[in-house]
């Protein structure tokens, strides 16, 4: 992996998403139903997926939604062929933050949004442009791997709310 200066990568990790139209919202929304069992086995379904074309600069940000129709589950990684360095953050007042996992509630959601948590994809092999599509796999701690397209969408593509 590729080591920059901490404050290259966080310079350019803040110029790639102010240029990809981040908003200043920093909630992630989830929800839990305290009445499922913690031993029932997860049921993911991947919406919403998304990816902003990239400005100039080698880095890019994905976003979805994953809801769980069954027991807790977590993303722990991403993976992809436009780039071997790919991490998941978080954004807290205004900051964001590499973590190792995202949590995925029992009956609830992971969203993964604009000014919010989110997929890094860092030092990219190639600029994926408008129109195209990248495929990512997503690794989780409970359920096997799930393949997902990001739609490449223009810089300052904002999705419906569901």
């Amino acid at each position: 992996m590729n080591r920059r200066a901490p404050l290259t990568v966080a310079i350019g990790l803040t110029a790639a998403l102010a240029l990809a139209g981040c908003s200043a919202d920093s909630s992630a929304n989830s929800s839990v139903d305290a009445g499922k069992a913690s031993g029932a086995k997860p049921e993911l379904k991947v919406t919403g997926a998304y990816m902003p074309q990239p400005p100039v600069t080698d880095l890019a940000a994905g976003f979805l939604i994953v809801t769980n129709d069954g027991g807790a589950d977590k993303l722990t990684s991403v993976t992809s062929d436009i780039s071997d360095n790919i991490s998941i953050h978080q954004t807290v007042n205004d900051r964001m933050q590499e973590v190792t996992s995202f949590g995925i509630p029992a009956d609830g959601t992971l969203d993964l949004e604009r000014g919010g948590n989110h997929i890094m994809f860092m030092d990219l092999k190639r600029k994926p442009l408008q129109g195209q599509k990248v495929d990512v796999v997503l690794h989780f701690e409970k359920s096997g791997p799930v393949t997902v397209e990001l739609p490449v969408k223009e810089p300052t593509y904002n999705p419906p709310k569901q």
